[in-house]
């Protein structure tokens, strides 16, 4: 069992961060298909592309089209709701209808309590709001705030849930109490928050501006350190944490966008997606996003046929299978844990080089101006809605399979050295002693035995205290952490464990989300 556990405070810590990580999972879920949406929809429905394409230029179909940019736009123009309710909810142990309820409503008494301050004090923007730092939330001008006001809203109502949510009032207000009381403390608390935000944030606004403009100025060296510690903090699933900020918020850049100021590499490049006037993508979009192609459609597929190809001959059957799936799982959508955690755990060393590879491609995307946005990851779905069809001259999309064949042999021969150097133990290389040899994903959604085994691979039902999971590991706490077991996981099918004292993950892939629910099905049986 990889136990990175220092001391209680760390353990602690690890548990925090690793459920407030997987917060950002809920909302970040509806990204792939509203960004599809508007991908499809702005790209065939753009007056540049109806007039290169003239065939297009078709009623109905251009209906549909803008029908389809309409639907992916409004999810972006409103994530800093949906991250407000996905925090609360994703934080909440229990109830967690009540906490996005309550998330929802604070959100709203944030900024009308914003927007009247404003009004008070006579600096209620009439026109050009993007140059004064105000913008629309849900129909009220206010403050923007963005993503971060929906964080502090999300996290301030997880708070006061688990403070609330079984609190017992005096008997003549008892039909307040418990749950019902949470919307309306949050509520109260939400006038006292909008208050702080509108002395502090505009404050704030300027650091952020500062800090874009600090990054900004650390040039290829900032984006190659960018894309290094981005993928060192995947293991610990901490990874939405750091890159968010740059996505969605004005550390990522700002933009004028048709006359709205547009913040986050994101949200500007999703903007200017819908914008016809748009020549050329935001530059912000090389540093923060497009690498990820190079690394993901490419690079990681090099190091699968190293891995096979160092595999002992008995084993290449069962390994190939293995390493095609995940490949190209990988390739599509960018999902990278399921080869990534085949040779974490056993070759560190062959991890700290991706994740340097991994910054250097960032680093190239950079200096070739590679502007290609993205959903949720860097795979090809995303390479050909925001790269292919955006046309060369927006997105210089021609640089990444120019940039990714040397990077394929890159990642190939430098694994397959290391690997044969050191006689590392990757898949299929195990010693013939080795008790965990490599166990296949058992296969359909109604496994029970699967079920039984990540139970009793937990510590059993009674230490099993909270289930969750991200894009492909479980995230369990857990009562006792000495009573999960890492072979009973592995014999379940999964890739690896990762543990600190209570805090459990357990890597599957992309199918957690069925196990995840069979699992909490078994939990809540009798």
């Amino acid at each position: 069992m990889k136990d990175f556990t220092q001391a209680g405070s760390n353990s602690s810590f690890f548990a925090k961060a690793q459920r407030f990580g997987k917060s950002f999972m809920l909302p970040i879920a509806v990204l792939p298909a509203a960004g599809i949406l508007l991908g499809i929809g702005g790209a065939f429905s753009n007056p540049n592309t109806i007039k290169a394409y003239p065939f297009l230029d078709i009623g109905w179909l251009q209906d549909i089209f803008i029908i389809m940019a309409n639907a992916g736009n409004i999810v972006f123009a409103n994530l800093a709701i949906l991250f407000a309710v996905g925090i609360a909810v994703g934080l909440a142990r229990t109830d967690k209808g009540t906490a996005g309820l309550a998330a929802v409503l604070a959100f709203l008494v944030m900024n009308s309590t914003i927007n009247a301050l404003l009004q008070i004090t006579g600096t209620l923007a009439k026109d050009n709001l993007a140059g004064v730092g105000q913008g629309m939330a849900l129909g009220i001008q206010t403050l923007e705030t963005g993503v971060f006001g929906g964080v502090v809203v999300g996290i301030m109502t997880y708070l006061l849930h688990k403070r609330y949510n079984k609190a017992e009032l005096p008997q003549f207000l008892g039909f307040f109490g418990g749950s019902r009381f949470v919307p309306i403390i949050c509520s109260f608390a939400a006038i006292f928050l909008g208050c702080i935000m509108f002395v502090v944030w505009p404050h704030f606004q300027k650091i952020i501006f500062g800090m874009g403009a600090i990054v900004d100025s650390t040039g290829y060296i900032g984006t190659l350190i960018y894309g290094f510690v981005l993928r060192m903090l995947g293991p610990f699933g901490l990874h939405h944490i750091f890159y968010l900020p740059f996505w969605t918020t004005a550390l990522g850049g700002s933009e004028i966008i048709n006359g709205q100021l547009v913040e986050g590499t994101q949200r500007i490049f999703f903007a200017q997606l819908g914008d016809p006037e748009t020549t050329k993508f935001y530059i912000g979009t090389s540093r923060f996003m497009s690498g990820r192609f190079i690394t993901m459609m490419f690079g990681l597929l090099g190091a699968c046929l190293a891995m096979y190809h160092t595999a002992k001959p008995e084993n290449k059957k069962v390994i190939g299978s293995l390493l095609l799936s995940a490949g190209l799982t990988s390739f599509l959508t960018g999902i990278t844990e399921p080869i990534e955690f085949s040779f974490l755990f056993v070759a560190p060393a062959l991890y700290v080089l991706h994740a340097f590879f991994d910054g250097c491609a960032f680093m190239l995307a950079h200096i070739f101006s590679i502007t290609i946005g993205q959903t949720f990851s860097g795979g090809c779905i995303d390479f050909i809605l925001f790269g292919i069809l955006q046309g060369v001259d927006k997105t210089n999309w021609i640089y990444v399979p120019m940039i990714g064949i040397p990077w394929f042999f890159l990642y190939y021969f430098s694994f397959r050295f290391l690997i044969t150097k050191f006689n590392l133990k990757t898949p299929g290389r195990e010693d013939e002693t080795d008790d965990e040899p490599v166990v296949a994903m058992p296969q359909g959604s109604g496994d029970a035995l699967r079920t039984q085994l990540i139970i009793d691979g937990l510590g059993g039902r009674e230490n099993i205290v909270e289930v969750d999971c991200c894009a492909t590991r479980l995230r369990v706490t857990v009562k006792d952490g000495k009573k999960v077991s890492e072979r009973l996981l592995k014999e379940s099918g999964s890739r690896g464990v990762l543990q600190s004292g209570t805090g459990v993950q357990v890597i599957y892939g992309p199918q957690v989300t069925i196990i995840n629910n069979e699992l909490e099905e078994a939990l809540q049986k009798k």
